[in-house]
C-alpha cells in the first residue's frame, strides 16, 4: 500500500475501538506484520475496558492460542455445568482474558505514540480520523471496531448479566469454573450463575439471563449475587470490581439491510455481527477477523472493506443452524422452561458440545442436537421454526 510520512498525525491503518477485537487487530498486525504502521483509538482511558472474555481452547483457530496468550488473565483444564438433577464436569480446558491485561498486551506491542485514548470520534471516511477536539490524523486506511449497543434489522433475544468480582475471607472450594449454575430460581427467562475462581479466595461471579427484554434491574442482580454467595457459605469482604452487559442473541434478520445500515468503513467485532448467534460469544470470531487482517497482502481501504464484508457475510451463511436454535430458544420455549434445552443439549457428547461452541458443528452433531423428543412442545418448536412462534424482540438498538 501507498503509506504516507513516518509523522504521528498519520498511519497506514487507524483502528475506531480499542476493545476486544480492535485490540486483537493491533496484536495480530504487530506480531505478524510489523512494517504496519497502526493507530488505535479508543473512547475510555485505558484499552479493554472493564471486561471478563471467556472462551474454550478449543474455540481458537491454527494461531488463535498465540495471539491472545497476553491476555489471558486464568487457565483451568475443565469446567463444571449444573442443573436441576444432573451436575457434570467436562474436560475441555476454559480460558478467561481481561480488559486490563489487553491493554497491557497492547501497549507492550505498540509504541505510545500509536496508543491514542480517552477521546471521541467525531467523523472518519478511508481517508483518516476526526477527533471531537478537532485533531486529525491521515490513514490508508480505517477499520470500525467501537462494537454495537444492538443489531439493526436483526431478532431475536438478549443475554444480559451483572458480574462481580468478590473477595472472600475463606476459600470457596471450587478449583474450575462453573459455566451455567442452572439450579437457581428461573426468572426473566433462562437464568444460571456463572463462577470463575480466579484464586482461592477471589471469585468472579455473574448472573446471567437469556431474557425477552434488554432491561437490567442493578440493585436486584447485585442483591442475587449476594444471595448466591451466601448459599454457597462464601463470606464475601470486597466487591473489587463489577461489569455488566446486554448482548444481542441472534435468531433471525435481514442481513443485507443489517450491513447497509452500517457507515461506509469497514467493519470488525460486534459492529460486523461476528458474534456466535446464540451463546454471545465473541473471541473466537474477533481472533479469526484479527487472522485473516494480518494475513492480506493489500491492507487498502477497499481491500479491507471487501475482506470485513466477505467474512461477515460468510459467518452469517455458517451460522444458520445456531441461529435456528435461538429461534427455538425464545420463539417456542416460555421463560422458566428455557432452561430444559439447556440442560438437554448438556447430556451429550464432550467432543459435541466442544465443536457447538466453536461453531464448527458437523451434520451429525446438528442431527444428535435435534434429535429425540424437543424439552419443549413439538407444536411449539414447529411454530417457531416457521415464524409462527412467540414474538422475537428487535435487536436493533438499546435506550
Amino acid at each position: 500500500m501507498d503509506r504516507f510520512s513516518g509523522n504521528d498525525a498519520s498511519c497506514d491503518l487507524a483502528i475506531l475501538g480499542g476493545g476486544l477485537a480492535g485490540g486483537l487487530i493491533a496484536l495480530a498486525l504487530a506480531a505478524r506484520r510489523p512494517d504496519v504502521r497502526v493507530k488505535i483509538f479508543e473512547q475510555g482511558e485505558r484499552l479493554g475496558g472493564d471486561h471478563v472474555w471467556s472462551f474454550f481452547a478449543s474455540d481458537l483457530p491454527e494461531g488463535g492460542e498465540a495471539l491472545v496468550a497476553p491476555m489471558v488473565a486464568a487457565r483451568w483444564d475443565g469446567y463444571q455445568v449444573r442443573f436441576p438433577g444432573n451436575r457434570r464436569d467436562l474436560s475441555t480446558p476454559y480460558r478467561s482474558a481481561t480488559g486490563p491485561m489487553l491493554d497491557k498486551a497492547v501497549r507492550a506491542a505498540l509504541p505510545a505514540e500509536r496508543i491514542v485514548t480517552g477521546v471521541e470520534v467525531k467523523a472518519a471516511d478511508s481517508g483518516g480520523v476526526t477527533l471531537a477536539d478537532g485533531r486529525h490524523f491521515q490513514a490508508a486506511a480505517v477499520i470500525d471496531a467501537r462494537g454495537s449497543r444492538g443489531l439493526p434489522h436483526m431478532r431475536g433475544g438478549w443475554q444480559k448479566f451483572l458480574g462481580q468480582t468478590l473477595r472472600l475471607s475463606a476459600p470457596h472450594g471450587l478449583s474450575r469454573p462453573v459455566v451455567m449454575d442452572a439450579t437457581v430460581a428461573q426468572l426473566d427467562g433462562y437464568r444460571f450463575v456463572y463462577c470463575l475462581p480466579f484464586s482461592e479466595t477471589e471469585i468472579f461471579v455473574e448472573d446471567t439471563y437469556y431474557s425477552d427484554t434488554p432491561d437490567l434491574d442493578l440493585p436486584v442482580l447485585r442483591g442475587r449475587i449476594a444471595e448466591y454467595a451466601a448459599t454457597s457459605g462464601w463470606a464475601v469482604e470486597q466487591v473489587a470490581y463489577e461489569e455488566k452487559g446486554v448482548l444481542p442473541v441472534v435468531a433471525d434478520g435481514d442481513f443485507g439491510a443489517f450491513w447497509t445500515a452500517g457507515a461506509d468503513l469497514p467493519r470488525a467485532g460486534t459492529r460486523a455481527g461476528l458474534l456466535h448467534p446464540l451463546t454471545s460469544y465473541s473471541i473466537p470470531d474477533a481472533v479469526r477477523f484479527a487472522l485473516l487482517v494480518s494475513g492480506l497482502d493489500n491492507l487498502s481501504a477497499a481491500a479491507l472493506s471487501r475482506a470485513s464484508h466477505d467474512r461477515a457475510i460468510q459467518h452469517w451463511r455458517e451460522r444458520r443452524f445456531y441461529r435456528m436454535l435461538s429461534r427455538m430458544l425464545f420463539g417456542a420455549a416460555e421463560g422458566p422452561e428455557r432452561w430444559r434445552m439447556l440442560a438437554r443439549f448438556y447430556i451429550l457428547p464432550e467432543g459435541l458440545i466442544e465443536r457447538f461452541y466453536a461453531s464448527r458443528s458437523t451434520t451429525r452433531d446438528m442431527a444428535r442436537i435435534l434429535a429425540g423428543k424437543p424439552p419443549v412442545p413439538i407444536g411449539a418448536a414447529l411454530a417457531s421454526l416457521t415464524g409462527r412462534g412467540r414474538p422475537l424482540a428487535d435487536l436493533g438498538g438499546l435506550s
